[in-house]
């Protein structure tokens, strides 16, 4: 009697589990909405968020592979070869673009130094799960963080030579290597429960990791807001030109990649390689570079974050799937 007690009990609590998930993933959103704002709200809570980022780095990663599964995510052998040519171009092309064009413009500074960093880096543990918050496939946007991130070393060596000032490119190799293992432990794991326990998990299942999805990207926000809130009261100039900075970095590159790639033989891909393109893991450079490099960063940093969580909501119009080209009058 009391076994079963407990065992109702238990399925109470778990559907009230998965009905909480549920609702997170229907309004997952306003969940990034509220982790940023939680994050400029309340600095205290975002330092002490700042070290577990990688933790919850971790987490995320496990939660977008679990919901894209091996098969997905892996594709096809012609996938792979696209995806090296998305990298050679987004983090060795467009860096050295930037590198050049500042120089020769004469720009130097942080934000300058933060837009060269950004397109060095590559895309965020997150960028699976804002392509999903789109309502396209995060299959490819997983592929491409995983190879990137793996690439790294060898892709930043050209960044760090025309531009030494950057920092130690030792230092960066290893942070690389970090966080590819991190990478390469969470979707392991990950891949590892898809194939001997959630074979074909059903549409209340997805819901649910979706929900957790949204939740810990708000987690993992409010770590990265720890300069915002402090410079919004007080030195709101610099603040605002931060912000505007990264919302034209991050919006301006997003539309144009999306426009060219609609235009191409890559269109289906044109989602998830929009959002990839400017959603980076520019925080990985945190741990790698000097302080006096870092330091002044943090502020860039903190409000890149926000154009990066207000895709889904801001971009919703642009990455909104639609009927095939082939099938459009």
């Amino acid at each position: 009697m009391a076994a079963a007690e407990h065992a109702s009990r238990g399925g109470r609590v778990m559907e009230a589990v998965f009905t909480l998930l549920a609702l997170a993933a229907k309004h997952g959103r306003l969940v990034l909405v509220a982790g940023l704002a939680a994050g400029i709200a309340f600095p205290g809570a975002a330092l002490a968020m700042k070290e577990w980022i990688a933790e919850l780095v971790a987490g995320l990663l496990f939660v977008a592979a679990l919901r894209v599964g091996p098969r997905q995510a892996l594709g096809a052998l012609a996938d792979l070869r696209t995806s090296a040519g998305f990298l050679i171009v987004y983090q060795i092309a467009f860096p050295i673009a930037a590198i050049l064009t500042f120089a020769l413009a004469g720009w130097t500074g942080a934000l300058a130094t933060g837009l060269v960093l950004m397109l060095a880096a590559p895309p965020i543990s997150g960028s699976p799960n804002l392509t999903l918050l789109t309502g396209n496939d995060p299959a490819p946007a997983l592929r491409q963080m995983v190879l990137a991130t793996a690439l790294l070393p060898l892709t930043v060596i050209p960044v760090l030579w025309l531009a030494p000032s950057l920092g130690d490119a030792a230092a960066v190799l290893g942070a690389s290597a970090r966080l590819l293992t991190i990478i390469l432990a969470a979707t392991g794991a990950a891949f590892l429960i898809r194939g001997f326990v959630l074979r074909s998990p059903s549409r209340r299942t997805y819901a649910a990791i979706d929900g957790l999805s949204a939740i810990m990207m708000a987690i993992v926000v409010v770590g990265l807001m720890s300069a915002v809130g402090p410079a919004l009261v007080g030195d709101p100039t610099r603040f605002a030109t931060a912000l505007f900075t990264a919302f034209a970095a991050n919006f301006g590159l997003q539309i144009a990649l999306v426009v060219i790639l609609r235009q191409s033989r890559w269109r289906r891909l044109a989602a998830p390689m929009g959002i990839v393109a400017a959603n980076r893991n520019i925080a990985l450079f945190l741990t790698a570079l000097p302080a006096a490099v870092t330091d002044p960063l943090l502020l860039f940093i903190g409000c890149y974050q926000i154009p990066m969580y207000l895709t889904p909501v801001l971009l919703d119009r642009l990455y909104r799937p639609g009927p095939p080209r082939d099938a459009l009058p």
